[in-house]
């Protein structure tokens, strides 16, 4: 099948590399055309685990191509995927722009029968002002689509190669039939296409998301009770989460989640349900309780340097939202650093990934922050090391290294990655989220 991908960013890249890994003839529009260059050429332009293999593999195969023109990218494409931005505005709406532009651009250009795919995460009611914006000027028939992704970075492509559910929004037959037989390779293992309007496609990207991120601020709530009753929060989630109808996943407590979801839908969610004169308290609750938590550990350190962080120096493991990835959006560590600077201290960083993102972020901040080379040259003449993402190569580090390089036997943990008996056992200070602290 002739598929077109318009947008080239993390969805749009995974999107028309994993069709065209299935035998699809994909082509990605951009406007950039400095990425376009570097996309032709095979230099991939995001990170994501097990991606660039395919890339390279598909576009020297022929079957993904790059270009600037949207008039050279629809022809002869049979299904057209819109993978466009949609940040929120100052209210948290998500601003639709590049979305809706682009769709009035196809309706002057579009000759024949075409599937347009909303995949952006879009609020509810946008599958119809995409159709009327491609309307205005369309004189060939057409079905507008919505068939949100569930891709987690990190692990995009398993996600999308093996998904455990394909959402399509469409009342359209014959859209239908060519979305089933575009899908059909995906779900062989027998997990289901659920076909449904598209409204509550739409909005089961929203409630899905927003459903994960209340399991998380649930969570890190319930940290912070452990800790002011003497309970072990590791004991808790392993106790609820083995109930099935509460489920494992997403009970990890932590100092907040981040990146280019959770925060930017939930947010979303709730300015839609504004706007229907709908309070939806859950939602509005959870946002609140991640900022508190973004800087949950700040308080620890503040009391263990008796309040007085000027001329402190730290280290700082992690500075991507999540591991494997280099995307910074929301990052918590973000809001840590810009913390303890504006406290008098200053930082020395490290991350796989996502050190040249910060870099061009806090430009503004040279001198204060240091980005080191490697996580143990990191810890060098530190006060403390400070952990934000759960990276692997953190998990189980040579602690006599650390020890080594650190002024003071002190780690302040945020994602809960060491036991606390080995700690103890180690002679650390060592406090992390929802357990007892290690006191020297």
């Amino acid at each position: 099948m002739k598929i077109t991908v318009v947008g080239t960013g993390y969805v749009g890249l995974v999107t028309g590399t994993c069709f065209a890994e299935t035998g699809n003839d994909v082509t990605c529009v951009d406007i950039d055309a400095n990425k376009v260059k570097k996309l032709s050429s095979g230099q991939i332009t995001i990170y994501e685990p097990g991606l660039e293999k395919l890339f390279e593999r598909n576009l020297k195969e022929g079957r993904l191509s790059f270009t600037t023109s949207l008039e050279e990218g629809i022809e002869d494409a049979e299904v057209i995927f819109l993978a466009l931005p949609t940040p929120p505005g100052a209210d948290g709406a998500a601003d639709l722009s590049f979305v809706l532009n682009v769709a009035a651009h196809l309706g002057k250009i579009m000759t024949d029968y075409k599937v347009v795919v909303d995949k952006s995460t879009v609020p509810v009611g946008t599958a119809e002002k995409v159709a009327a914006a491609i309307a205005q000027n369309c004189k060939t028939p057409f079905d507008v689509v919505s068939n949100p992704e569930f891709l987690r970075e990190g692990v995009a492509v398993d996600d999308f190669m093996k998904p455990d559910r394909v959402v399509i929004g469409t009342t359209s037959e014959r859209a239908r039939k060519v979305m089933g037989e575009l899908y059909a390779p995906f779900v062989r293992q027998g997990n289901p296409i659920l076909f449904m309007d598209e409204k509550s496609a739409e909005l089961t990207k929203y409630a899905a998301n927003s459903f994960l991120a209340t399991k998380i601020s649930f969570m890190n709530e319930i940290a912070i009770l452990c800790e002011k009753l003497g309970a072990d929060v590791d004991m808790v989630r392993r106790g609820i989460g083995s109930d099935d109808r509460i489920g494992k996943r997403f009970l990890f407590p932590g100092i907040g989640y981040g990146g280019s979801c959770f925060p930017k839908d939930v947010q979303a969610l709730v300015k839609s349900s504004e706007d229907v004169q709908y309070d939806f308290k859950i939602l509005n609750a959870v946002m609140d309780v991640n900022e508190r938590q973004k800087l949950f550990l700040l308080p620890k350190i503040q009391n263990y340097f008796s309040n007085d962080l000027g001329g402190k120096h730290f280290a700082l493991w992690g500075l991507a939202f999540k591991p494997n990835t280099d995307d910074i959006r929301e990052a918590p560590a973000l809001y840590i650093i810009e913390a303890l600077l504006a406290a008098g201290a200053t930082v020395t960083v490290f991350d796989p990934e996502a050190m040249s993102n910060v870099q061009r972020l806090l430009s503004d901040k040279n001198g204060k922050i240091v980005y080191a080379e490697h996580q143990y040259t990191c810890l060098e003449n530190a006060d403390a090391l400070i952990i934000a993402t759960e990276w692997s190569v953190f998990r189980t580090p040579d602690f006599q290294k650390i020890s080594a390089s650190l002024k003071n036997k002190v780690i302040f943990d945020g994602r809960n990655l060491f036991d606390v008996a080995r700690m103890k056992e180690l002679g650390y200070h060592y406090e992390s989220v929802g357990r007892i602290p290690v006191s020297l």
